[in-house]
């Protein structure tokens, strides 16, 4: 359900009590002298008047409740809530006097009140925002398991690449939820994932550095003994910032977390180390360790600037749909040309061009924008597959074929038809083309399955590239109608 913007309750724009501009005032019907004088009348009317008041008050309201993307036990959620039900009890308790104009103001302004609620309400309990938040309680048990509790208990945080692929795994399955392009759940799932990025990029680096390992000796200088404190505090203070992160921080809080890092980096300015060029690559690189946490530690109001979460307005998500459009050209120009059995347009180089476009695209590590990009990456590569088997199939000279080998390219002459159809394939899953074409590609699978090789090692690896190619155009053709978004 989309919501209405409240610039009105009665059916036409609400001026506030001020005259419409000219223009305006051209496009509005002729009223009869007698007309315009009840009009008036109901709108200098006491409750026209509240009316009016409770409208600016939903309008207020309105934009809260359209970026709300949390869910029905928080706190802003029952403020809104309750907010909203005292307007339209406010609504309710207005009296119309009987009159068929009031009566019908009131009813409209009840039911913007009530579509505000619904919308509330659909949001914070629709099943994408569930899924939301049930990948987020995953995600934070995992890290409470492998790091906050142990750290908490005075034992080693598990940081290793095992915690950073389960992590991964998690961030992938978030940015298959859809949203349906509504902008609260988009801000759930980007805020979320803004949060599993940055441990997955704190954790990461731990394991790569794994700086604990105190490089030098105590002895070597007395600066070293005071690093070496401040390192311990860097590992301490990464578990503080994963648990903020995470959600699994009772007291603590980004700004008190800010004001204990920076005043590590105080400490360590103060060191004089001027004499020892090891010892201050040394210091160097504990700065540079607060560095990587403090840059994680502005989340807080992550989410609230509409280009971050909805990515269509996002400038390199601009980019690859640009790539795509050309895409979507060179294919249809492809597809039409093969249809006439024309090979001559083979736009390969250009093609490839977009490849490489595609690959200095800024993703700006968001994995929506990555995923965005590998499929423009897959779309691009389908049609140039397509045109290798093309014109591989106008080379082929059967009569120095082995007969084995002679199956599998009939195979893939069966195959480049059908890749043709799922390149221009543009519907759902639900639809019997899909399902016909689906059901074809499988039996092409099954008549490879056939095909003796008869020891031909040549056959052997022209049966498992065909294999590969029919299962590339199932990925390609399921990734085409899986309903995902950015």
């Amino acid at each position: 359900m989309a919501v209405r913007w409240l610039c009105s309750l009665f059916g036409k724009p609400f001026d506030g009590g001020k005259r419409m501009d000219h223009g305006a005032q051209q496009h509005q019907p002729h009223h009869h002298p007698m007309e315009q004088q009840q009009q008036s009348y109901h709108q200098q009317h006491p409750a026209m008047m509240r009316l009016y008041e409770v409208q600016k008050e939903v309008q207020s309201l309105g934009s809260a409740v359209c970026t709300f993307s949390g869910l029905q036990h928080d706190r802003d959620y029952k403020r809104i809530e309750r907010e909203l039900t005292r307007l339209l009890l406010e609504v309710d308790k207005v009296d119309t006097e009987g009159k068929p104009e009031l009566q019908g103001a009131r009813k409209r302004a009840a039911q913007e009140v009530e579509g505000l609620l619904r919308y509330l309400e659909e949001n914070a309990t629709h099943p994408s925002r569930i899924a939301i938040e049930d990948l987020s309680n995953e995600a934070r048990q995992l890290v409470d398991d492998r790091v906050v509790a142990p750290q908490r208990s005075g034992g080693v945080a598990e940081i290793n690449d095992e915690l950073v692929e389960a992590l991964q795994e998690i961030i992938l399955r978030l940015t298959q939820v859809k949203t349906e392009g509504r902008v609260p759940l988009r801000k759930a799932r980007y805020r979320a994932l803004t949060r599993m990025c940055a441990v997955q990029d704190v954790v990461e680096g731990r394991t790569q550095q794994q700086t604990l390992s105190l490089p030098l000796s105590g002895e070597t200088h007395e600066a070293v003994n005071l690093i070496n404190q401040v390192m311990v505090k860097v590992s301490v203070a990464r578990s503080q910032l994963v648990a903020l992160l995470m959600g699994l921080s009772g007291r603590d809080s980004c700004a008190h977390l800010s004001r204990i890092l920076t005043e590590m980096q105080v400490e360590l300015d103060a060191l004089d180390v001027s004499g020892d060029a090891a010892i201050r690559n040394y210091r160097k690189q504990v700065v540079e360790e607060i560095n990587g946490l403090l840059k994680h530690l502005d989340l807080e109001g992550e989410g609230e600037d509409t280009r971050r979460y909805d990515l269509g307005q996002n400038n390199s998500i601009r980019e690859i749909e640009a790539v795509r459009a050309h895409v979507f050209h060179l294919r249809e120009g492809v597809l039409r040309h093969c249809m006439m059995g024309d090979l001559s347009f083979r736009p390969k180089a250009e093609l490839q061009s977009l490849l490489t476009h595609l690959d200095q695209v800024d993703t700006a590590k968001n994995p929506c924008i990555r995923e965005a990009r590998r499929r423009a990456v897959v779309e691009v590569q389908a049609i140039i597959t397509f045109l290798d088997l093309r014109e591989a199939l106008a080379r082929r000279q059967p009569g120095t074929e082995h007969p084995a080998h002679r199956a599998v390219w009939l195979v893939l002459g069966s195959l480049s038809d059908l890749q043709a159809q799922a390149l221009g394939f543009d519907g759902k899953r639900v639809e019997k083309s899909y399902m016909m074409l689906e059901e074809l590609l499988t039996k092409q699978l099954l008549a490879l399955d056939a095909v003796d090789p008869q020891g031909d090692e040549t056959t052997k690896m022209a049966r498992k590239q065909a294999v590969k190619f029919a299962q590339n155009i199932l990925n390609y053709l399921d990734m085409k109608t899986d309903g995902w978004e950015y």
